[in-house]
């Protein structure tokens, strides 16, 4: 028989299941593909839909499923691979801020400082390059630990690909809006087109200049511009003014090889007037083939930044 307690004294205490510890929610591993996956059907059945019913409502989802599903698809490969320990937040961050500051500012400063001429891809390569860096360093204003090489190549191509995205998503609605009303077709193949390329472009770019910006950042936060740095810089803008102007440098080296009197304004101009069958399939060859060593040099600086360690990586 259970005695009674005497008044006042203490209950005591049934002993039950211990909770399990808070802990931050993260992303589970594999997210990336069944983003990818899932928004490459999303997007196709978008996409179908739209041309059966022609229903222009649909066009902002098409083109934001579009714009966003190879550049955020990448983003969450990088950050489940190597950016854990960053967060959530700042990967998120850079992505969104650092993409809408650097399309904005590229587009105030092209606006006022470019103009069209031959070496006008040179002036937007300089331009856009600058402006993604100065976007990461906004971002990254409150975070002055944020240092070191994984960081930038993560971070910087974290902007990169939220630049190229938000770019793709003016690209594809200047295809879909004509003078003849709304091309879908335009917009689809802009929008495949710029899908496949976005992992060769922006975001490979900004990778390489913010994993340098990053490497040579004090532990106060400050930025140190040395010579690695300016040197990155100016090599991803070139490679970049290389990118956009592939299209010129192809129709000028179909024109002089095939020996014709074709003036050198068809650089900036975009065509060959009335060409022949072997002009095009040098131009093909020359366009394609140029993009693809342009992207072959890009990856190949990236891996040895990855692979190797420099002595200069956490310099104070």
């Amino acid at each position: 028989m259970t005695q009674a307690q005497p008044p006042g004294a203490p209950r005591a205490r049934i002993p039950g299941p211990k909770r399990p510890p808070t802990s931050v929610p993260q992303i589970r591993a594999g997210l990336w593909k069944h983003w990818l996956w899932g928004g490459l059907a999303l997007w196709t059945l978008t996409a179908v839909v739209t041309f059966a019913t022609r229903n222009t409502t649909l066009l902002p989802t098409l083109i934001l499923l579009g714009s966003f599903l190879v550049p955020g698809t990448f983003v969450l490969w990088a950050y489940e691979r190597h950016a854990r320990d960053l967060g959530v937040s700042l990967v998120l961050g850079c992505f969104v801020a650092g993409g809408v500051l650097g399309v904005l500012g590229a587009s105030v400063m092209e606006y006022y400082l470019l103009h069209p001429s031959p070496w006008m891809s040179v002036g937007v390569g300089l331009t856009e390059e600058a402006v993604k860096l100065a976007a990461l360093m906004c971002v990254l204003r409150t975070q002055p630990r944020v240092r070191g090489l994984r960081a930038g190549l993560v971070l910087g191509a974290s902007v990169g690909f939220g630049f190229a995205a938000f770019e793709s998503a003016g690209h594809a609605f200047d295809a879909a809006v004509g003078t003849q009303g709304i091309d879908l077709r335009s917009l689809l193949e802009t929008e495949v087109v710029r899908g496949l390329l976005a992992p060769f472009g922006h975001g490979l770019w900004t990778a390489i200049s913010g994993a340098v910006l990053l490497a040579f950042r004090r532990p106060n936060g400050r930025y140190r511009f040395a010579a690695p740095v300016v040197l990155t810089y100016l090599g991803v803008s070139l490679l970049h003014a290389l990118w956009d102007s592939m299209h010129g440098i192809a129709i000028w080296t179909v024109a002089r090889l095939t020996d014709t009197d074709l003036p050198l304004t068809l650089f900036t101009e975009g065509y060959i007037p009335q060409p022949t069958g072997t002009q095009k399939h040098l131009f093909t060859l020359f366009s394609v083939g140029g993009l693809v060593i342009i992207s072959l040099a890009g990856i190949a600086w990236v891996r040895s930044l990855a692979r190797h360690d420099p002595p200069w990586r956490n310099t104070p």
